[in-house]
């Protein structure tokens, strides 16, 4: 990890950045830099709000004021609380505060919070405007941008969702001063893969810039494929098998280390059915090396568990669905034969116990 990627304060005398999202009518700015939370009044009020609920996983000194009569709403972040039930507990906070179609739900925490907050605003009334303010690294470089939405089921992650694109996104660095270093691991994954679909070299840039290069990175592609129609499917890079990581360790394995695990996966599988060759199977490791996150799979899950869990991924239409690099460049890959997968795990180094 170097220096600039793991200091918010290199970026400190950096000016904010400005990222649009361009969806014709639903266009919406993604605001990055040191105290930009302090713009939430001014987006509030070009919305026409009169009231506003916030949701909120950060303590009271650390939570937005909308500028407007407001609810603060606890919540919480971590994947054991996205879930349906907390989707029916924030609409019933909405109704008994009298939110209107008209007003604003404001969205302040980690990924599982846009995520959870995000498919909440869309359901109630059929949607009702969202901001979100995310404080995790893994939020601001991914999660609150792009509009999808989604909570957990037994059975799978994000398996019940809706696109609902935010009205605005304010990503202050200063919220990333007090993370923990395991939640810098979290953001970093995600930061890693962006290597090998269109935003190479970030690791040695400082850290509002590695922010705004995924965040530029991810807005072009959903502005070109906002519904995951073909291009958007790039951005799951590592996401199958880190998906499955998530789930086979009961979400001990955080959502960003398993998309580093699944992103030198990913290097190792198009290795092994002819797309790239073996420089370009280590640079996947090499990439995510560079920026301490583990390249080894957990050393208590088995490989038959793993590759039941892929099949219940969402891009999984036609058997195990992956994507993948080649010298074209990054795309999706279905009907992969399970014994290739199952072979190419099997080959994978074992981290050591934990």
């Amino acid at each position: 990890m170097t220096t600039s990627t793991s200091s918010p304060a290199a970026s400190s005398a950096s000016p904010a950045r400005q990222v649009v999202v361009g969806l014709a009518e639903r266009s919406y700015t993604v605001h990055i830099g040191h105290g930009v939370q302090r713009l939430l009044p001014q987006v509030v009020a070009a919305l026409g709000a009169r009231r506003a609920v916030v949701v909120t996983a950060r303590p009271a000194e650390q939570t937005p004021d909308p500028g407007v009569p407001s609810l603060v709403v606890p919540a919480r972040d971590g994947e054991a609380a996205k879930d349906l039930a907390a989707v029916t507990d924030l609409c019933r906070r909405f109704v008994g505060f009298g939110l209107t179609r008209s007003d604003v739900v404001v969205s302040c925490g980690g990924g599982t919070t846009t995520d959870t907050v995000g498919l909440a605003a869309a359901l109630y009334h059929r949607g009702t405007p969202v901001v979100h303010v995310p404080t995790s690294l893994l939020a601001q470089v991914d999660a609150s941008v792009g509009g999808k939405t989604a909570v957990n089921l037994p059975e799978g992650k994000n398996l019940v969702g809706a696109y609902w694109q935010p009205a605005a996104v304010l990503c202050d660095l200063e919220h990333l001063k007090t993370l923990p270093e395991r939640e810098w691991r979290n953001g970093l994954g995600e930061i890693a893969r962006c290597h090998f679909i269109g935003a190479p070299d970030l690791d040695g840039l400082p850290l509002l810039d590695q922010i705004s290069a995924s965040v530029t990175l991810k807005a072009g592609i959903v502005a070109a494929d906002e519904r995951d129609s073909g291009l958007r499917h790039l951005l799951n890079y590592g996401h199958t098998l880190g998906h499955a990581l998530e789930r086979a360790t009961g979400f001990a394995l955080r959502h960003g280390e398993g998309v580093a695990i699944g992103t030198v996966f990913a290097g190792r599988l198009a290795g092994a059915l002819g797309r790239i060759g073996p420089e370009r199977v280590a640079e996947h490791h090499d990439v995510v090396a560079r920026y301490g996150l583990p390249t080894a799979l957990p050393p208590h899950v088995s490989v038959s568990e793993l590759v039941e869990l892929m099949r219940l991924d969402k891009k999984a239409t036609d058997g195990l669905t992956f994507v993948l690099d080649s010298p074209a460049g990054p795309g999706l890959v279905r009907g992969i034969a399970e014994d290739t997968v199952g072979a190419t795990l099997a080959a994978m180094p074992r981290a050591p116990a934990w």
